[in-house]
């Protein structure tokens, strides 16, 4: 009888917990492109975002936290704490912060690697610290490239497992964030010695995959060395994610070619070539397409047609639509209904149209643009390098909402999270929202 009572109540515990976790409410902005990978959020966090704020007389500013060092990762947010990652301009150290999302008070400033020789970044763009962490409800998942990987405890800050043997040369230094899938944390590496892609168990740090790039370069000289240093075989993307097939595709794009893979198994399943390197952008999905974008200043942004005839090199089999020229660049393009909006490096924004790839509209925003643009409430925010914030509506016209400037400059994505727009800028964390 005992045993019957103990079955009968290990079964409604187990219940109970598989309904909690189908209940649970999803996190406000745990990835670094939000928490479905696109730059959106939920109309609820997204409620009461403003369109306009003032530094010098604080309008709609609720805080403003100085941030010590450098770093270009986005403020990821869950559970009342703002997650980013900082480095000394030298990379010899590599922190990671937490802050209250509501007052800005430092909760964690922990150094968390020290490096004796970090390679040079070869650029003033980058950091050491531009890849964004990732967040579970009892997880913190920090990436800092060929420097380290980490899972801490949210609620301490303490290490629960570090992986500091995944080595590749960024040249450039890093740039691509990590996602997760199911038990799997996602890493891209896009070096210029080496390009692959590992699933690491998010429980425990072992590797559950690794995944070399099948990609032809063609950048061998006479004698079968890389050109350049392999500097047109690095890249920066974070993957996306969709259902296809009967199982979740992992969409990376990298220099000269693009892949998806199985994202359990690090099976590769498809993949198309392009001409070009440096990509940065993830993809976006829209009905039965992939909307890519192939990186560098002569990107192409092409629509890559999905369903069960997806498999191998279709390149030549299933782009619907190829835009060459007008794209961005670093700054990702962002999908809102049937409409894809894109700021190039040097400040032209566009609307293009996702079925057919037509241009809709362009227009000139001014400035430089490396930061991705956000979605909220049926405006985009777009951030530059030199501390505009420019609100559009997210239509099939050109329209300024309003024109705002932070102090600094910005190259981190922005976030959102119960009704705040968070952004970062070179010395700066700013709190955005309705007074």
């Amino acid at each position: 009888m005992l045993r019957k009572y103990s079955f009968v109540l290990t079964c409604l515990v187990a219940l109970h917990v598989a309904a909690a976790e189908e209940t649970r409410a999803p996190l406000a902005w745990p990835f670094r492109a939000g928490p479905t990978l696109n730059g959106h959020s939920s109309a609820a966090e997204a409620k009461g975002v403003p369109v306009e704020f003032d530094v010098a007389s604080g309008k709609n500013v609720r805080w403003a936290k100085p941030l010590e060092g450098h770093g270009h990762s986005t403020p990821t947010v869950a559970n009342g704490k703002i997650w980013l990652t900082s480095a000394t301009k030298d990379g010899r150290k590599q922190y990671v912060w937490a802050l209250d999302a509501t007052t800005g008070r430092t909760i964690f400033h922990r150094l968390l690697w020290e490096n004796n020789n970090p390679e040079s970044l070869n650029n003033d763009i980058n950091t050491y610290a531009s890849p964004s962490c990732a967040l579970e409800d009892d997880a913190v998942y920090v990436h800092f490239g060929s420097y380290g990987t980490a899972r801490l405890d949210p609620e301490t800050c303490e290490t629960v497992w570090e992986r500091r043997d995944i080595s590749c040369r960024h040249y450039r230094g890093p740039g691509s964030s990590p996602i997760i899938h199911e038990h799997v944390l996602l890493l891209t590496f896009d070096g210029v010695d080496q390009q692959f892609l590992m699933g690491l168990d998010k429980r425990t740090g072992k590797t559950v995959w690794r995944t070399e790039r099948s990609t032809d370069y063609g950048d061998l000289d006479d004698n079968g060395v890389p050109k350049r240093d392999g500097d047109m075989r690095k890249a920066y993307s974070t993957p996306g994610l969709i259902e296809l097939g009967g199982r979740t595709q992992m969409f990376s794009m990298g220099s000269r070619a693009g892949f998806a893979y199985d994202a359990l198994t690090g099976e590769e399943i498809w993949g198309i070539r392009h001409d070009d390197y440096n990509a940065a952008a993830p993809p976006c999905f829209y009905k039965n397409f992939a909307i890519l974008n192939t990186g560098s200043s002569r990107a192409n942004l092409l629509s890559v047609r999905l369903d069960e005839t997806t498999k191998g090199d279709v390149t030549e089999s299933h782009v619907v639509w190829d835009r060459p020229k007008g794209n961005s660049r670093l700054s990702s393009p962002i999908l809102v209904g049937n409409l894809v909006f894109m700021v190039t490096h040097t400040g032209v924004a566009t609307c293009v149209n996702a079925d057919t790839g037509e241009e809709v509209w362009k227009d000139r925003l001014g400035g430089t643009y490396i930061a991705s643009p956000v979605a909220a409430n049926g405006n985009l925010y777009f951030c530059s390098d030199d501390g505009a914030v420019t609100v559009i509506r997210a239509g099939d016209k050109f329209e300024v909402v309003a024109r705002n400037s932070l102090p600094a400059g910005i190259r981190s994505s922005p976030s959102i999270a119960g009704g705040n727009l968070y952004v970062r800028t070179f010395t700066h964390l700013y709190c955005l929202g309705e007074e």
